[in-house]
Formats: C-alpha cells, structure tokens, sequence
C-alpha cells in the first residue's frame, strides 16, 4: 500500500525542507500562526516563485491556517476579523498553487447554543470564495468546540452541506486530537465519513497525553499513548495523504516516516 507521506515545516524554503525529508509535499503557515496581521511570504521567490518551483519539483504544498481563526463564534470581534482572515489565507494558498487550506473547527462561548456556531459555519462557507479546497480538522479539546466530538462534526457539516461551494470542503483528520479528544480511533474513520462523506488529508500525530484527555500535544510516532497499531490502522483506512506534524526536523520527521510506512505496509 502506497500513501504519501509528508510534514509541517517552515514556509521560507518548504522545497528544500521536502526534499531534505524525501517527501512529497509539505505543509507550513504563511505568516504568524497566532497573528490576525495576515499571510506572508517569505521564500526567496514570493509566491510566484514558489508555486513555479513547487510545480517543477514535484512538491505539493498544503497550508494551515493560524490556529486564532474562528469563524464559528458569536463574538463578533473575533468572528469577522476571522472570516477576513480565512479569505486572505485562501487567496494566498491558491497564489502558491496548494492542494489545501486547513482551518480547524473553532468554538463557541460556554453559554452559547451550538447550533449558533454550526449556522456560523454555513455563513463563512457562503461568504467567503473558496478557490481551493478548505479542509476543516478535528480539534482535541475544549466543551464548546465546534469539531472535537463527533455529533458536533456532523452537525457542521451538515449545516454547511447547503451551500453553493460545499463540494470545496473537506475535511482533515488529526490522529492526536481525535484520541485527545475521546473519539476511538478503532472507528473513527468510519465515523467520520459516515458523517463528512470524505477525508482529504490526515495529521498523522500520536499524544503525549491519555485518550479523552482534552490536551493537544504531539508526540513523534510510538512515543507517546496512542496504540502504535491503531495508528497505522487509521492512516491504512482513510487512504488520504498523510502530513507528520510531530516534533524535530528532517531526521525526526524521517524517522516518523519509516516507522509509518513499517507498520502501513
């Protein structure tokens, strides 16, 4: 079985930081990822340049948004500036060429009715033009977060799956969140797809924390509380590519790497 195997990296040179992995593609941040000031670019060729180096290398390029972007909430001083964030970092991934931005679910207030957030959703997915596809991720913690159970992603993606860009959405699972987050991995890719229809890329992370544990640390592969098997399980069956976002460089991530790929077949 052949999955494609990349991680997260820095965004000045992300070809060369592919290439010192052996790896396909990459993911990284254009700009502050706890920042509302907006993307930037910071390899050597802009983003001109990236994408036509990307392109003749061979390299596939995913972006996450900053992590601050939350589109689900009913603070209006955080949800519009979000909104506007997520426009310019579609724009800048779609600049670059990328294959996909990933945003995660967000939340809501503690006294706020959820469905409130899951309408939040279908209003950003209206508003803003997806030029390429936005792949929303499941978050490990957090009562009020929109994508950490599973009911909850449902309910996003039903609330969504009215608009007229919905075929642009997809969704992105994180190994570590979902565990951090008390959803079994045994099932979890058939839940989630029972619910999303698709999953596009996976975060490929084992947990320094125990299961349901609300806590988002990553762990290198093995090395942390996820079963080493339901690991490789869950990446075998979602049959999506797969980005490390685990702790080190190119000889950590390489690691990372072998250890899936042993185990995946």
């Amino acid at each position: 079985m052949s999955i494609a195997i990349g991680a997260h990296v820095d965004q000045t040179d992300p070809i060369a930081e592919a290439q010192a992995r052996g790896m396909s593609h990459v993911q990284f941040f254009l700009g502050d990822p706890q920042g509302y000031k907006g993307p930037e670019f910071r390899y050597a060729g802009g983003a001109d340049g990236l994408r036509a180096d990307a392109e003749a290398a061979g390299i596939g390029l995913y972006v996450h948004a900053p992590y601050i972007v939350n589109v689900a909430t009913t603070n209006n001083r955080i949800r519009i500036p979000s909104r506007k964030l997520l426009q310019q970092h579609v724009d800048a991934a779609a600049a670059i060429g990328a294959r996909g931005l990933i945003v995660h679910g967000g939340h809501v207030n503690k006294d706020d009715d959820p469905a409130v957030g899951f309408d939040n959703w279908r209003k950003a997915i209206e508003a803003v033009d997806l030029k390429l596809p936005l792949l929303i991720e499941n978050t490990a913690g957090g009562d009020n977060a929109m994508t950490r159970h599973l009911d909850r992603i449902g309910r996003v993606f039903d609330a969504i799956s009215s608009t007229e860009q919905f075929d642009l959405v997809g969704f992105c699972l994180d190994t570590c969140h979902a565990h951090a987050g008390g959803n079994a991995l045994e099932t979890v890719v058939e839940d989630v797809r029972s619910l999303t229809g698709r999953i596009d890329l996976v975060h490929c992370n084992d947990s320094r924390d125990e299961f349901d544990s609300g806590a988002d640390r990553h762990a290198n592969l093995g090395a942390g509380k996820v079963d080493p098997d339901l690991l490789a399980a869950v990446v075998r069956d979602a049959g999506a590519p797969v980005v490390l976002e685990t702790p080190g460089g190119a000889g950590e991530h390489g690691a990372d790497a072998d250890w899936l790929e042993e185990r995946i077949g």
